[in-house]
C-alpha cells in the first residue's frame, strides 16, 4: 500500500511517499515561505523522485490542525482535492500528534507546541511508552501560562518538541526547572513519514466532503466579527 502524506499546518512544510511501512522518500523544510507556492511543486517533485504517479497511491494522509489558519487550509485542500479526483481515501492526524511522534522512543511525558501569537499556544500533552503515545490533555488553544500549570500538575520530566519552543524556553525554564528539557533541533519539524505512520493505524473510511481542519479556535475575523455582534446587540 502506498501512501502519500502532506504536513503544511505550520511554518515547515513535509511530504513523505511510503509503501508498505518503507519509507519511499521525503522532503522536509522550515524555510519561511508560502506553502500554496511550494506545497504541489514538493509533492510532484517527491512523485518524480520515486518515480511513481499519483494513480499509484492507495490512500492520502494530511495533518489537519492545529495551526497557521492558512497552512492548515493549504494542506487540507490540496489533500482533498487530491482524494476526490484520484477517489482515495483520506485520513487526518493532528498536527500537534506529529511532532510529539518524533519524540515516541523516549519513554514519558511530551508536549509539543506552536506559537498561536499574543502568549497563546497550540498545545497537548502526550505520555509514550517507546512504542505507542497516549494523549494525556488534549489539542487546545491555551495561554501558555495555562499550559505550563498543567503540566506542574503532573510534576513528571516533560520533553517540548516544536520549532516554536525557542520562543517560550526562558519561561518554561523558569517555571519548570529541571524537569523541561528540549528536543534537539532536527527532532523539533514535523515528519510526514510519521504523519503517515499514525494514519496506518486509523480507520480510512469517512465521508470526504464532511472531512475540515481543527483548528482549535476561531479565526480572529470570526472572532472581532462576532464582538462587534455581541456589542451592537447591547442596549
Amino acid at each position: 500500500m502506498i501512501w502519500l502524506g502532506i504536513d503544511t499546518a505550520n511554518t515547515p512544510l513535509s511530504v513523505a511517499l511510503v509503501r508498505d511501512g518503507a519509507l519511499l522518500a521525503e522532503y522536509t523544510s522550515s524555510i519561511a515561505l508560502n506553502h500554496s507556492l511550494r506545497a504541489m511543486k514538493a509533492i510532484e517533485e517527491l512523485f518524480e523522485k520515486a518515480d511513481l504517479t499519483p494513480q499509484a497511491i492507495d490512500a492520502i494522509a494530511v495533518s489537519e490542525g492545529p495551526g497557521s489558519y492558512t497552512g492548515v487550509r493549504i494542506g487540507v485542500t490540496i489533500a482533498k482535492t487530491l482524494a476526490w479526483t484520484l477517489g482515495k481515501p483520506l485520513v487526518g492526524i493532528s498536527s500537534l500528534r506529529v511532532m510529539a511522534g518524533n519524540a515516541l522512543l523516549s519513554c514519558g511525558v511530551i508536549c509539543p507546541l506552536v506559537d498561536a501569537r499574543r502568549r497563546h499556544v497550540y498545545s497537548a500533552i502526550y505520555k509514550s511508552d517507546g512504542t505507542a503515545l497516549r494523549q494525556v490533555k488534549e489539542d487546545g488553544h491555551y495561554a501558555i501560562e495555562t499550559m505550563l500549570d498543567s503540566i506542574k500538575e503532573i510534576g513528571q520530566p516533560v520533553l517540548f518538541v516544536g520549532a516554536d519552543v525557542s520562543l517560550y524556553r526562558e519561561e518554561i525554564e523558569t517555571a519548570l526547572g529541571k524537569l523541561a528539557s528540549f528536543a534537539p533541533q532536527p527532532f523539533q519539524l514535523p515528519r510526514a513519514s510519521l504523519l503517515i505512520q499514525f494514519a496506518e493505524q486509523e480507520e480510512q473510511e469517512g465521508d470526504l466532503h464532511a472531512f475540515v481542519p481543527e483548528y482549535r479556535r476561531v479565526a480572529e475575523a470570526e472572532a472581532n466579527w462576532l464582538a462587534q455582534q455581541k456589542k451592537g446587540s447591547q442596549p
